[in-house]
């Protein structure tokens, strides 16, 4: 008998009235304003303008919430288009099955149609909201607690994950709570970027990048111990593998480009406010411009060797010789010399 674990909602939902209140949705739209919130402090501290992340989020979260049901419909097509099953259920994103690889990819879109609207650079913006995200995600995966899925294999933990409900495929008992390890796993994510980011000045998208890297990498582990029907190649799940393919794909971007844009945008959006420059690279800065100013240019440095011949290495010009002064004094005038009257 397990006598710790952590029990299940015994619904999902409740309704008001007609209107059915999800906890799965709630989870959804507070992550989006999670989201939201911290990107747009971080855009202004950049030199941003307000309300400008929250203008692109209107393009980047209904294509991330398409792109994020696309994936898991064509990933479980099973679940929905073979004999038995209606098609219908597709669209029922209530209850559940959002991929995050095709939320990213095509909220990303959708992000880079609201920068091009607004003259912005799609990886200046990502860099921003990469830690909001992170943090949605953490929240978002509570969801799955109220709809009770995505559990591991059978446990006798004290942190269990107790499954009351007897829907689909499940089988009442205590799993490993992978939810709850991911929701960990994104907040310490979350918290890295941001560290990161203050500690290396990360920009022109490496921010994002690291995100994806760090998520990718809890992602592998927390996806082996999944219970749940998956796809299997060469004997892992599908998206064991998506995660290894992403993971080297950030990775190679950040190292690329660390050499070829090092350093961070100092301005985000057009008539923002530039982003002042910490004491180092003040400092550094400030050098090169001391160097140039103390180096003479080449007039300045001409000027010299053509006052001096003999420094500039040429034959001085002949000059003529000077009379000396007689020293001799003029001889007396004869007697009777007429004087001037």
């Amino acid at each position: 008998m397990d006598l710790a674990y952590i029990p299940s909602p015994s619904h999902g939902v409740v309704h008001l009235g007609p209107i059915p209140l999800r906890g799965y949705a709630f989870c959804i739209i507070i992550g989006v304003f999670v989201a939201v919130w911290l990107g747009n402090k971080r855009w202004i501290a950049r030199g941003g303008k307000p309300n400008t992340v929250a203008d692109i989020a209107v393009w980047a979260v209904p294509f991330g919430l398409v792109g994020g049901r696309l994936y898991h419909v064509i990933t479980d097509y099973e679940l929905y288009f073979t004999n038995g099953k209606d098609w219908v259920n597709a669209f029922k994103i209530w209850e559940g099955g959002l991929g995050i690889w095709g939320a990213i990819a095509l909220g990303a879109l959708g992000a880079w149609i609201g920068c091009r609207r607004r003259g912005i650079a799609l990886p200046a913006y990502a860099d921003a909201i990469a830690p909001g995200i992170a943090f949605a995600q953490a929240i978002g995966r509570w969801g799955n607690w109220f709809n009770q899925e995505l559990y591991g294999n059978p446990t006798h933990l004290p942190w269990g994950l107790k499954i009351t409900s007897t829907a689909g495929d499940r089988v009442p008992g205590i799993y490993q709570p992978t939810f709850l390890y991911e929701c960990l796993w994104c907040i310490g994510v979350a918290l890295l970027v941001l560290w990161a980011d203050r500690r290396f000045r990360l920009g022109h998208g490496r921010a994002f990048a690291l995100y994806v890297a760090a998520y990718c990498a809890g992602r592998f582990w927390i996806e082996h111990m999944r219970s749940d029907y998956a796809h299997h190649i060469l004997g892992l799940r599908l998206n064991d593998w998506t995660a290894i393919i992403v993971f080297t794909a950030a990775v190679l971007y950040m190292v690329l480009s660390a050499r070829l844009r090092p350093g961070r945008e100092e301005v985000v959006e057009p008539d923002g406010e530039p982003v002042p420059a910490v004491a180092g690279e003040a400092g550094a800065k400030g050098a090169e411009d001391g160097d140039q100013e103390s180096a003479p240019t080449a007039a300045e440095a001409a000027a010299p060797a053509a006052a001096d011949p003999e420094a500039s290495g040429q034959d001085p010009a002949p000059t003529e010789p000077t009379k000396p002064e007689s020293s001799e004094q003029p001889a007396d005038e004869p007697e009777g010399a007429s004087k001037p009257a």
